[in-house]
Parts: structure tokens; sequence; C-alpha cells
């Protein structure tokens, strides 16, 4: 059973321990340093800053992070991707990692992504939509995103993660069920 709870400062070893693997590495390319995870967490972990940070657990085991913020708290963000698509107002986004390289491949990122995307639409009931962008070259990222429902809506120039991608990223969306639509 999958079930998440709040990132708290008691976690940051383990999100460390994750950012340092080399699957999760690829993509965040994040500073582990103790001083950087503490810098980088700690404001959402605390309450200060409107992003959700999410501990997934499965079976009681943690197994991955999701970052869940409203595009309209984030305006250099909003404005980098509204330049290139259409934004709906009170899009949400997500980004995620599984942390344990044992459990990558093994489905359980497209279970995430469906099981926080069905919260969203409780815990935001402005949201209209989830938009996503991912690296072109991430292709386990955006497959678990197809998987779980969203579909490639644009493509766009974005400033990578790690500084040796391109600049090439796939956009997903899935907007707010309504009984006459099935999310699409």
């Amino acid at each position: 059973m999958l079930a998440w709870r709040r990132v708290t400062e008691g976690d940051f070893g383990l999100l460390r321990e994750w950012l340092m693997q080399p699957h999760v590495a690829r993509w965040w390319n994040h500073d582990t340093s103790v001083e950087a995870v503490a810098r980088d967490f700690g404001p959402a972990a605390r309450g200060e800053e409107p992003s959700e940070d999410f501990l997934v657990l499965l079976d009681g085991t943690a197994v991955a992070l999701v970052q869940r913020c409203r595009f309209a708290d984030y305006s250099d963000y909003l404005a980098d991707l509204a330049g290139q698509i259409e934004v709906p107002d009170g899009a949400v986004t997500i980004d995620y990692l599984i942390g344990d390289p044992a459990r990558a491949g093994q489905g359980l990122g497209p279970r995430v992504i469906r099981a926080i995307i069905a919260a969203t639409w409780v815990d935001h009931p402005a949201a209209s939509a989830v938009v996503v962008p991912v690296h072109a070259t991430n292709r386990a990222s955006w497959r678990a995103l197809e998987k779980a429902g969203l579909w490639r809506v644009a493509t766009v120039e974005l400033t990578p993660d790690n500084p040796e991608d391109d600049r090439t990223h796939f956009v997903y969306r899935v907007d707010r069920p309504t009984a006459e639509s099935d999310g699409r």
C-alpha cells in the first residue's frame, strides 16, 4: 500500500543517500552535502515555502520522494514555461524520484505519480491541471508519466537540472477530471 507524509528534517539523511544514488544523481544533479540538503529541503519541511515535499512509503518503507508545487508560487519557473506553452491558471507541477535503486524500473514510478495526482485533485481544489516538464533524454521518467496517464503536449527549451544536458524538455499534462472527461 502506498502512503506519504511531509518530509521532516529527520529525513534529510535518507534524502541525501538517495540523491547520491547514480540513477538519481544523473537527473537531479544535487549537491549532497549535509548543508546543501538542509538548505534546499529545510524551508519546505518547516513550512516556510509553498512547495510540498513528500516521503512516499510502500508498506511502511520509504521508497520515493515527490515534490509538488503550484506554478503560481514560483513566478520565474512559470514565466520560463508560459513563454513557450499555455500553462493553465491553477496548474500544479510535480517532481519525483525512486530512492532505492532496487525499486527502480519495477513500475513503482507510475503508481506513485497516479497516487499523487489523485491526491492533488483533493488537496488543491483550485488545481486545474498537472503539468510536468521532464528532460527529453530521461526516458524512464517520461515513460512513467505516460504510464500514469499524462499526455505529452509540447517540447520546450528549459534550463536542465544537469548542466551536461541540453535544454530540450518534453512537457506532460493531465487536466482535472470532470464528469464529462477522462482527465485529458
